[in-house]
């Protein structure tokens, strides 16, 4: 017998054809927001069972994140202000944009892992942009006073009479509706923290944000002391593993220099 071809199997392969045409480019590139003054002592604060060897100590890099979709632009963590203290980057995030050709105005969202100056001192060029930001901290930051930690200094103006749009997420956010980019939540760091998974045509990337800050704190389900829910912190993390092994997904975390190679150095963007 010949093999037929239904109109019903023509009508899914062109609607696949479709969608893929459809699908924008999609990119990641890293830009370097800060990297630690001198190694911290993780054992000290970084592992709440003695998990770490004293003299382990590690030298912290603060990332930040651009993604293209299309013609769209969505920024993920900020980093430290410019000379705000002594791991704070040399340039800021709007000069190196300018050197990829992006403007602040051209960012349409920016997404942050948690409310952490670390992650959050930068946020005030993106004028125009909307505040993608897990629920439990954006009440942390609102709160009177703000949740011990948050820098709500950061997010002035997305707070009073003229603020600026903002998305507090109780759930995942799908930003741009094509699975692309997606905000996972990973409560337990922060109250609202989250995660990002990135889906490029050559893999898939997941931003860790702080929901573990170094190899050894993902790899043995290391929960540090200051940390706001330890239950949750371990979930995520057993979350953020299982997307990872589903999806081939590489981790990226972002604190940990030993992850930097992972993505192409700035300029350059994973595509």
């Amino acid at each position: 017998m010949k093999n037929r071809i239904s109109p019903a199997m023509v009508a899914g392969m062109l609607f696949s054809l479709s969608a893929a045409a459809q699908t924008p480019e999609v990119t990641l590139t890293r830009i370097e927001c800060g990297t630690g003054a001198k190694p911290t002592i993780v054992a000290e604060r970084f592992s709440d069972t003695f998990a770490y060897k004293p003299d382990l100590a590690l030298t912290f890099t603060f990332s930040c994140y651009l993604i293209k979709h299309g013609d769209e632009y969505m920024v993920w963590d900020t980093g430290f202000a410019p000379g705000s203290n002594p791991n704070a980057p040399k340039v800021g995030i709007v000069e190196r944009l300018a050197e990829v050709k992006v403007k602040p105005e051209q960012v349409k969202y920016v997404g942050i892992s948690h409310f952490h100056a670390d992650h959050t001192g930068q946020l005030a060029p993106f004028a125009g942009a909307t505040l993608l930001i897990g629920k439990g901290d954006w009440d942390g930051v609102t709160a009177i006073p703000p949740m011990r930690g948050a820098n709500d200094a950061g997010f002035k103006d997305w707070m009073g009479a003229n603020a600026r749009k903002v998305e507090a997420l109780t759930l995942d956010k799908d930003v741009f509706g094509d699975g692309t980019v997606v905000v996972i939540r990973t409560p337990g760091h922060t109250p609202g923290h989250s995660s990002l998974l990135v889906r490029l045509k050559s893999g898939n990337f997941l931003l860790s944000g702080d929901a573990a800050h170094f190899h050894e704190n993902y790899e043995s389900n290391g929960v540090p002391a200051f940390n706001y829910d330890r239950a949750q912190t371990v979930a995520s993390i057993e979350r953020m593993k299982k997307i990872a092994a589903n999806l081939k997904a590489t981790v990226i975390i972002q604190h940990d220099l030993r992850d930097i190679g992972k993505l192409p150095a700035f300029p350059a963007a994973a595509k």
